[in-house]
């Protein structure tokens, strides 16, 4: 009889890389967590967030676990292929996502302030960092203040009656390009009407543009929303 194959999985230490903008200390009262699209690294996807740096706001992009060649050298140039990161794939599903949520929450607790004082999450994903940021909040241990959702779709796998129990008094962003050819108002729209309808606190921003991030809708999302922040021991 000739043998089976069979899968298995083994758990191992691995290092992730993240960038942050701003100091982590007593003075910062605002925590963003950041994640990247398809093929984006954190480190020029963070550069798009400088508009929105202050003294007291710390920004964290953490990097997707996966990174590959996103294309080929072309002669005569011959110049070295760009690099992206990916969160996730369809293959092996279920412990990528267990994997990437374990990583959220460390590096949550690592960037963190520990005082007293009530620090603000707020956490933004971007494209495919939607379904990323959206599934962390769901099964990790993080609790936001807000979740801006922009250009991507939220992951059909996660059941909005008990996301919007996990979000508690906290808000959805949606953000949409008017002319994002990858996804569009329309797709945001109804995304918007199922959080409605699930309880959930949630708006839709657009802007005049396409599957990017705005700087001025950005900085006009920075400035909203200045609620009082849960105290740093409810997290």
């Amino acid at each position: 009889m000739t043998p089976s194959m069979q899968a298995h999985h083994l758990n191992v230490a691995r290092t992730a890389r993240y960038y942050t903008l701003g100091d982590a200390g007593a003075h910062v009262s605002e925590v963003w967590m950041v994640c990247h699209g398809y093929g984006q690294l954190a480190q020029p996807f963070l550069a798009s967030f400088d508009r929105v740096a202050s003294p007291t706001r710390l920004i964290v992009a953490p990097e997707g676990l996966s990174r590959f060649y996103v294309d080929r050298p072309v002669p005569p140039n011959d110049q070295p292929p760009r690099v992206g990161a990916a969160w996730m794939t369809r293959e092996d599903r279920d412990y990528e996502i267990a994997d990437q949520v374990a990583y959220l929450d460390a590096l949550h607790d690592l960037v963190r302030p520990t005082g007293l004082a009530p620090v603000r999450l707020r956490v933004l994903g971007f494209s495919q960092g939607v379904a990323t940021a959206a599934r962390w909040l769901a099964l990790g241990r993080a609790r936001a203040d807000e979740l801006i959702l922009w250009a991507g779709t939220f992951p059909p796998d996660i059941e909005l009656a008990g996301f919007a129990r996990r979000l508690g008094a906290a808000s959805v962003v949606l953000v949409a390009g008017s002319r994002d050819e990858l996804t569009s108002w329309t797709a945001a729209d109804s995304q918007l009407q199922r959080f409605t309808d699930a309880g959930v606190s949630a708006r839709l921003v657009s802007f005049e543009g396409g599957h990017r991030l705005d700087d001025a809708t950005l900085e006009r999302l920075a400035a909203d929303g200045e609620a009082p922040a849960r105290s740093a021991g409810a997290r």
